[in-house]
């Protein structure tokens, strides 16, 4: 009887334990985009280095506009929002040397992670995909302002320049807040909508619904 106990304990004690462990990693991608990824600079999650380097972006981008008459100027703070947001097309920068791009892509991959986990609830399905739709937005919107900058680059006129600014500007602003698309005066999750802001706004949602601490 006693051995038979211990067998049953065990069963028991696995049983338990196969979906915590599933739990968990479903949760270790959470903390890979809210708290830290290996590969960022300093370890930092993924949804933090994303907004560091839009905002080295948003920044940029309006030191480039404090002097619309100036197509120098413009072309050395577009080649800092393009070092911001996309590294890999030029050399050095004032960004983290990561890029928005990257960063807002590992957030699409590892939100799909956690979803795919064994295990993992309705609630981290649920936010994933609106967590992902956002954050396919930042992406294609970062690609859109890494093309003007590099539009700018051979810019033969500050005025020309200064157009493409401020439509990187608008975009800028769209990949930190997210935008109204649909004019209804509601930025949501949906596609074409949802920023970064929207990003952080559902993670919390799915950690809340996970009890992790934000």
């Amino acid at each position: 009887m006693k051995v038979r106990s211990v067998i049953a304990a065990a069963v028991l004690a696995a049983a338990v334990a196969a979906p915590a462990a599933a739990e968990e990693m479903s949760h270790a991608h959470i903390g890979h985009i809210m708290t830290g990824w290996k590969d960022t600079p300093d370890k930092v999650g993924l949804l933090p280095e994303a907004k560091a380097e839009a905002q080295v972006a948003a920044d940029h981008i309006g030191f480039a506009l404090s002097d619309p008459g100036n197509l120098d100027s413009i072309k050395l703070h577009a080649g800092h929002v393009l070092h911001a947001v996309d590294p890999s097309k030029i050399d050095q920068g004032p960004g983290d040397g990561y890029g928005l791009i990257k960063a807002a892509k590992g957030i699409v991959a590892h939100v799909g992670y956690a979803a795919s986990s064994d295990g993992a609830s309705d609630n981290v399905k649920t936010h994933a995909e609106h967590v992902s739709t956002s954050a396919t937005d930042v992406v294609e919107w970062g690609s859109q302002v890494a093309d003007l900058m590099q539009k700018i680059q051979d810019a033969d006129s500050a005025d020309s320049a200064a157009v493409m600014a401020e439509n990187a500007q608008k975009l800028i602003g769209c990949i930190q807040n997210g935008c109204d698309a649909d004019g209804d005066g509601n930025v949501t999750w949906q596609a074409g909508e949802g920023g970064l802001a929207q990003v952080e706004q559902h993670m919390g949602f799915m950690m809340a619904g996970e009890g992790m601490e934000g």
